[in-house]
């Protein structure tokens, strides 16, 4: 158990050291690239600029759950005259009409 905390401590007591330890860079620079790849990689990068000239703007809406919802309930076409007259009207069942 003894050994079991001397080495907890040791590990708590280690972080704070490898902080402090200079960074080094052991990868070179990479080297310069030739007149020709160069030239190549303007040649890729117009290419893709005039790509994404050709892409049309779009002008949908970005509404995520528009296709979920139902559509707007329409407003009923306002009772003809006529039917409304032609139509005797109902009385509830047991009710007296006195």
């Amino acid at each position: 158990m003894k050994l079991f905390r001397l080495a907890a401590v040791l590990a708590v007591l280690a972080g704070p050291a490898s902080a402090q330890m200079p960074n080094i860079n052991l990868m070179q620079d990479a080297p310069s690239k030739s007149p020709e790849e160069k030239a190549a990689e303007a040649e890729r990068e117009k290419a893709y600029k005039e790509t994404l000239k050709k892409i049309p703007d779009s002008k949908a809406s970005s509404d995520p759950w528009g296709g979920m919802r139902a559509e707007q309930p329409k407003q009923p076409a306002a009772p003809k005259a006529s039917a409304a007259t032609s139509a005797p009207k109902k009385t509830k069942s047991g009710t007296a009409a006195n």
